[in-house]
């Protein structure tokens, strides 16, 4: 906790810096909070920073292609000239996001983990599958993680401006 504490507090020192004004001073404090409350709810003062970071990438402002590679490049394993995600990297990956919406009491059960995990490998006879397939996958918005590319969409929307006027 104190090393992602450190790291979020970079972070968002940069950010302040890059954006003056659009930063909330106290935004490490929160989001450390957060990531206490998702990943930590014993208090044992250990978050896995994989996790963290998950989390982290999937709250961030970035495109939906952009964070499904950054998701694949930190759960996948170097299989020789490639990455490869295995079937209990993505359990671990689709467990860590859940957590998000389970903090306001929207979080899904394991079997929706298996589920999705079963989904991604049909028809896969390996053990693991390279970062197009799982790409390819996600982009047909399996149920576990729904919540992601709706979050995104309604992030989106805020940008629109219409210059039609109502009478």
């Amino acid at each position: 906790v104190q090393q992602i504490s450190v790291m979020l507090m970079e972070l968002f020192q940069r950010a302040r810096s890059e954006k003056p004004g659009q930063v909330h001073p106290r935004a490490a404090e929160f989001t450390l909070s957060l990531l206490a409350a998702m990943y930590d709810r014993s208090g044992t003062g250990y978050i896995k920073t994989r996790s963290a970071a998950a989390a982290l990438i999937a709250l961030s402002g970035d495109t939906l292609l952009a964070k499904y590679r950054a998701f694949f490049q930190f759960y996948a394993v170097p299989d020789g000239k490639m990455a490869l995600i295995t079937r209990s990297a993505l359990r671990s990956l689709l467990t860590d996001l859940n957590q998000i919406p389970a903090i306001v009491g929207e979080g899904c059960t394991l079997s929706c983990v298996e589920i999705a995990t079963y989904s991604c490998f049909h028809g896969v006879l390996n053990s693991a599958i390279v970062e197009e397939k799982f790409l390819s996958w996600l982009r047909s918005e399996p149920a576990v993680l729904l919540w992601l590319p709706t979050c995104y969409r309604l992030l989106a929307t805020e940008m629109v401006s219409h210059q039609a006027r109502c009478r």
